[in-house]
């Protein structure tokens, strides 16, 4: 059995990623990775489905025993991607799905390059701009501080393995779709095939 993929997904805020990874996950056999979090859960969230809650003295532990693939601090709590839950979809042949921060991705790499790491890009900034006043959730301070982060942000696409353009939501995930047939068709993902190919 070949071992499953690991779909990276990042891009600047506004993008479209989570929109993206939601058709992704109706439409594709993928499997959301699930972080570890330090915060209490909201109304509605499940562990193990939105998140898995655990204590800070756990979290620490986890950190010391060097147990995730990336970890952050947001708003004094922390957040990581448990290295055991997704190593272990992956030896299952599942493949997985990480929407996550740039910094997050550029360490999961370090880590892991035998992920398929893609940038989310914008039609243009000025669509990006529109994208984010639509929200209505920005003051026009906070929005600026968005943009001017958005463009820092673009200069890492050349760090990933593709960039995506989500012109159209649909035409986004029909070229997912295609790197991730492109990519599970790459020879040195296929060497239990050609093992058995050449013992047959």
């Amino acid at each position: 059995m070949s071992k499953g993929l690991l779909i990276v997904i990042s891009g600047p805020s506004g993008a479209g990623k989570g929109t993206i990874c939601k058709e992704l996950l109706k439409e594709l056999d993928l499997n959301l990775s699930i972080s570890a979090t330090t915060r209490e859960p909201r109304k509605g969230e499940v562990d193990g489905t939105n998140y898995f809650f655990i204590s800070k003295d756990k979290f620490q532990e986890m950190l010391l025993n060097n147990e995730f693939l990336e970890h952050a601090e947001v708003y004094s709590n922390y957040y990581g991607t448990p290295k055991e839950y997704v190593f272990d979809m992956l030896e299952e042949g599942k493949d997985v799905l990480l929407e996550i921060d740039i910094q997050g991705a550029l360490s999961i790499k370090e880590i892991y390059p035998d992920g398929v790491f893609i940038f989310i890009l914008p039609p243009s900034m000025e669509e990006l701009k529109n994208r984010i006043e639509k929200r209505a959730t920005e003051t026009k301070e906070a929005m600026i501080k968005r943009l001017d982060a958005a463009y820092k942000e673009l200069k890492y696409v050349f760090k990933y393995d593709y960039g995506v353009l989500n012109d159209t939501v649909d035409s986004a995930v029909d070229n997912i779709n295609s790197i991730i047939k492109a990519e599970k068709c790459k020879v040195n993902r296929q060497i239990h095939l050609i093992k058995n190919i050449e013992e047959a």
